[in-house]
């Protein structure tokens, strides 16, 4: 049979979709707003990493110009390029740099601005980059504490010094980041910052960049020039341990297509967890394999040592928790709270949404709201609303 005329990239028509998955433009623009303002006087860019986390980086992308970013940072350049083709007039980073000599020629043509972070990439750009009215615009990465990318400090300054006589990069962004901004009272974030502001110095011309979602709430001397928030503009808490300012903007559910009765002493799902009440089952068309994780599998399922009830779903006012494991293709739910006749084929749990916060999402199932989003499948069917695709 021909894949139906109405399959898009939103994904397979409801009629056909296990799950729906609902992403909310407007509440994403408002997160960009409230975020711009947390940034003062910076200016905050957008990260769109992932295909904006899973979300789709047209529509998003799209929705963020509509609000008023121009500035945007992506981790690879095939995802820049995929960038451009939505926002012509964009400014795009590239996080993860120059892969190699080959890769150069796609920054040029699509002017995509490379993230500096080796002296591979600091020699490739150099003999390879791009001109306009700047001798090879690029930003520097300097790592101050999180030894993952970066220059050393003690590099960057070497490389203050050459550029300053030879010219041949225009660095228009330093920037670093944060390994501990959701923990505010971390002693790392001060120690980076000052190691940033040595560095800063060097580049009296280049914009400085330190913050992502959690560094914006640190403010102050953090904020730098431009921010680059991800996981909050998506409606992920951006600091651990404080209410979430932020808008929800994914909603996931799944369908149920069977409802079951369970008597006490019997077991389910793979690995047989025991029931230990007469139970009704809504057993639902998500699995892992769309992003709904093994590990929130419910209680008697013995990788629950974390924690042990599991993750829940919301429907018609309840939660209701996962029962037994979470398999590729489906998850049970025990409705017994709800009464025998609550739910019915067709009805939809919620997984991820307003009364399911995504980091509570997560945690139950040992997680961050970052990976939950990016493990989003494409068997959904998906519905932007409050906004223009």
């Amino acid at each position: 049979m021909p894949v139906p005329s109405n399959t898009t990239d939103n994904g397979p028509p409801s009629h056909l979709a296990g799950g729906r998955l609902t992403v909310d433009l407007s509440a994403l623009a408002a997160n960009y707003r409230l975020l711009s303002q947390r940034s003062a006087p910076a200016q905050a860019a957008a990260v769109l990493k992932a295909d904006a986390y899973g979300l789709g980086i047209k529509p998003v992308a799209s929705a963020l110009w509509a609000a008023g970013c121009r500035r945007f940072f992506v981790a690879l350049p095939l995802e820049g390029l995929q960038l451009r083709s939505v926002l012509p007039q964009a400014e795009i980073f590239v996080l993860t740099g120059l892969f190699s000599v080959e890769s150069a020629a796609a920054y040029r043509e699509a002017r995509l601005i490379p993230v500096l972070n080796s002296q591979s990439d600091l020699s490739i750009w150099e003999a390879h980059g791009w001109d306009d009215e700047r001798s090879r615009p690029c930003a520097i990465h300097v790592d101050t504490g999180m030894n993952r990318l970066g220059l050393t400090p003690e590099r960057a300054r070497s490389l203050a010094e050459e550029n300053a006589l030879t010219g041949a990069l225009t660095p228009i962004l330093l920037m670093s980041h944060l390994a501990c901004a959701d923990a505010p009272d971390h002693s790392l974030n001060r120690q980076q910052l000052e190691s940033f502001q040595a560095v800063r110095a060097l580049f009296p011309q280049s914009e400085s960049s330190l913050c992502n979602s959690a560094g914006i709430f640190l403010g102050g001397d953090f904020l730098g020039d431009l921010t680059r928030p991800g996981i909050a503009l998506y409606g992920g808490a951006p600091v651990s341990g404080i209410g979430n300012p932020m808008q929800v903007v994914v909603t996931a559910e799944t369908r149920i297509v069977q409802v079951r009765h369970v008597r006490a002493g019997q077991t389910v799902s793979y690995g047989a967890a025991p029931v230990v009440r007469d139970s009704v089952v809504a057993v639902c068309a998500t699995g892992y394999a769309d992003g709904y994780h093994r590990s929130g599998s419910g209680g008697g399922v013995p990788l629950r040592s974390a924690v042990p009830n599991g993750a829940q779903g919301f429907v018609h006012g309840h939660r209701v928790p996962v029962l037994g494991r979470v398999t590729m293709d489906l998850t049970l739910f025990d409705i017994t709270s709800l009464g025998p006749n609550a739910v019915a084929i067709g009805d939809y749990i919620e997984l991820i949404g307003p009364n399911m916060p995504i980091d509570e999402v997560a945690e139950a199932a040992g997680t961050i709201a970052y990976e939950l989003l990016t493990s989003l499948g494409r068997r959904y069917c998906r519905e932007y609303v409050g906004g223009t695709v």
